[in-house]
């Protein structure tokens, strides 16, 4: 089963979200205006952990993190000491796979010392190209190496390109691939929407991350996140996980 991740930018979409939350398996904290992967503030973590129904965990992000271990792992402290179960990190300032390493070691030292059962996602970026960081492809090695529970890949620059546009099926695949092989789960993002959810499906993701998809206009800064539209996202990643499990191509 494919798990759906969806992140409000504020207590108020968090709400949106909890009349959704049978449709929705985690509900990410963000800040959007702050970056791909931009961090809130530990109190709207709070907040939304209280906002949200018992029984869904919630996810938060670090940033989009510099080469800092020691910053990066006081940042991932917080955001599980705020009540945070998924602790994701952003590699925007790693450019090699050793950096990643350091500050990933460093996260999963500070989050399991507080929290043992939490799980820490190292995220890389699709568009690792644009922006000079560690190829996506080093992204499994980095979380293995450190002890992390999942690697991700996210788009860092929200200018209408989405995962596909850099990361083609086929990588993605040897993406999930890597990852299962070191035991770890594998999720994906960077402007998903429901067309995607075929190729995601076939290749094993564990979990879909979303937003502007499911938010009003399509549009992740300006639009609110629609419960209708969770639904809608849900039913379709429900059909395709059907349609997979008896080995016929959704839509035909």
């Amino acid at each position: 089963m494919v798990l759906l991740l969806i992140s409000p930018d504020g207590v108020e979409e968090a709400l949106d979200c909890a009349k959704s939350a049978e449709h929705l398996d985690i509900v990410d904290v963000k800040k959007p205006d702050e970056g791909s992967l931009g961090a809130n503030f530990p109190w709207v973590i709070r907040e939304i952990r209280d906002a949200v129904p018992a029984d869904k965990p919630v996810s938060a992000t670090v940033g989009d993190v510099p080469y800092k271990p020691g910053t990066v792992a006081q940042a991932a402290l917080g955001a599980v000491v705020s009540g945070a179960t998924y602790i994701k990190v952003g590699l925007y300032g790693c450019t090699t796979p050793e950096q990643g390493v350091e500050v990933m070691s460093a996260v999963v030292r500070a989050v399991k010392d507080h929290r043992p059962k939490a799980l820490v996602v190292a995220s890389g970026y699709a568009d690792a190209h644009r922006i000079g960081c560690v190829n996506p492809l080093a992204v499994p090695h980095i979380a293995a190496r450190s002890g992390a529970d999942a690697a991700m890949l996210d788009t860092a620059v929200k200018d209408g390109t989405r995962l596909f546009d850099h990361v083609p099926p086929d990588v993605c695949a040897e993406f999930v691939r890597l990852a299962h092989a070191a035991g770890l789960l594998a999720a994906l993002a960077g402007s998903v929407q429901q067309t995607d959810l075929g190729p995601l499906t076939r290749i094993g993701t564990d979990i879909v991350g979303v937003r502007g998809a499911v938010c009003a206009g399509g549009d992740r800064k300006a639009g609110r996140i629609q419960p209708r539209l969770v639904a809608a996202f849900r039913a379709e990643m429900d059909r395709q996980a059907r349609e997979h499990a008896v080995g016929v191509p959704a839509g035909k």
